[in-house]
């Protein structure tokens, strides 16, 4: 096993590494506009498919990273998918249609999948159970915090240089990891630990995952989880401008509910060793169907602007907050049982829930009219699907042997 990099300065890695993706969200989130105005006028609300094709393609690149990383080590293939977004981030900048543009943002977010699905079999190859549970607390976190500046940064970026230069910002901000990475990072897979990529092989490790009960649980409530996120991440922007005319002002709205829901994180370090993880996803989840049905009754009812206004940032702060007490803890629930097969079970958890998750998502933001009533209602819908779910795992669970 390699020396340990101190806890501090892994935490800070990793959390640099996986806040790539939600650098590359929301910084975008204040270019939408402009992006919409300039490669698809008459039909803007189509903007928002840059968020997701750039999920979507995470999504599917996560299938393979994980793999890949178990055959040939973590580090050079954190390193090649960083090269692939690098390059996609030069043909996104110098886009000339919307088309090409989602092609773009599709290979960039294979791309990502390396550096960010690599980085939970990082994790679990250095730590288990709660101890994992709590790393990854403190790496969602920073994921929460970054949402917080990016779309400040992206708003400072096309304020003196357009939104072409988000793109120049995301290939420097993914360099400066990748030298950290280089350099200070030692490979934690050895090579009498790594598995061939025979057929037969993933055939048998995917068959153990889908048949474990709470990993395959865990993965369902997890991409329900995401889809909350994303779904409110696709929309937040257009229900900002369009719904209550404080489209100049979202960057800095977003910033303070960032860092209010990045909280959640920290409450959840603090509280998953006592009260473990199932726990605290079922009372989260409890209490986030709880806020989405006040805001479903809300939205069909006429409120005064102002009122509207103040109780979605309320909402928004109670997905990204929710988001900060399940995902870290999910992850670690359906990692847990497969350390023997890290970089394949992350591939596979990590695709499944975030395209499926972008599949619940599109459809929400593209049913935007003008209201907040779609969105509350999907999300409402999710939040109870995933705590039946929870509540079936803690059954289920019961009855395996000890």
């Amino acid at each position: 096993m390699p020396r340990r990099l101190s806890q501090i300065e892994f935490v800070a890695l990793m959390a640099m590494i996986m806040s790539t993706i939600a650098f590359s969200i929301d910084a975008m989130l204040p270019a939408l506009p402009e992006i919409a105005g300039e490669l698809s006028a008459g039909s803007e609300n189509r903007a928002q498919l840059i968020l997701t094709f750039f999920l979507l393609g995470m999504g599917v690149g996560t299938l393979f990273t994980g793999m890949l990383s178990d055959r040939f080590g973590r580090k050079s293939v954190m390193l090649v998918g960083a090269g692939v977004y690098v390059l996609a981030s030069g043909v996104a900048w110098a886009a000339q249609s919307l088309e090409l543009m989602l092609a773009a943002r599709l290979v960039q977010g294979l791309g990502a999948a390396g550096p960010r699905i690599v980085a939970l079999a990082v994790i679990r190859d250095l730590y288990a159970g709660r101890g994992m549970a709590k790393i990854m607390s403190f790496v969602m976190m920073v994921f929460t915090i970054v949402p917080a500046l990016a779309p400040l940064v992206g708003a400072y970026l096309i304020s003196h240089g357009g939104w072409r230069a988000i793109f120049v910002a995301f290939v420097l901000f993914m360099g400066l990891a990748c030298i950290w990475l280089a350099v200070r990072l030692p490979e934690t897979l050895a090579v009498e630990d790594r598995r061939p990529m025979r057929v037969a092989a993933l055939k048998q490790a995917l068959n153990e995952m889908l048949h474990h009960p709470t990993v395959r649980l865990s993965v369902i409530v997890q991409t329900l989880c995401f889809g909350m996120l994303f779904s409110m991440l696709s929309s937040v922007q257009p229900i900002y401008d369009v719904t209550f005319g404080r489209g100049d002002e979202f960057p800095y709205w977003f910033f303070g509910v960032a860092i209010l829901a990045g909280t959640g994180s920290l409450l959840n370090a603090a509280l998953v060793g006592r009260l473990g993880m199932r726990f605290l996803v079922t009372v989260t989840l409890s209490v986030q169907l709880g806020i989405s049905s006040v805001m479903v009754l809300l939205s069909l009812v006429d409120l005064p602007l102002t009122f509207g206004f103040l109780t979605f940032v309320v909402w928004q702060v109670s997905v990204f907050f929710q988001a900060g007490m399940t995902l870290g803890n999910l992850n670690a629930l359906a990692m847990e049982p497969m350390g023997h097969i890290a970089g394949t079970a992350a591939s596979v958890i990590g695709a499944i829930s975030t395209v499926f998750s972008v599949v619940l998502a599109i459809p929400l933001g593209l049913m935007f009219d003008g209201t907040t009533l779609p969105l509350a209602v999907g999300i409402c819908l999710m939040a109870l699907a995933s705590l039946l779910f929870m509540l079936h795992m803690r059954r289920v669970e019961a009855r395996l042997p000890a």
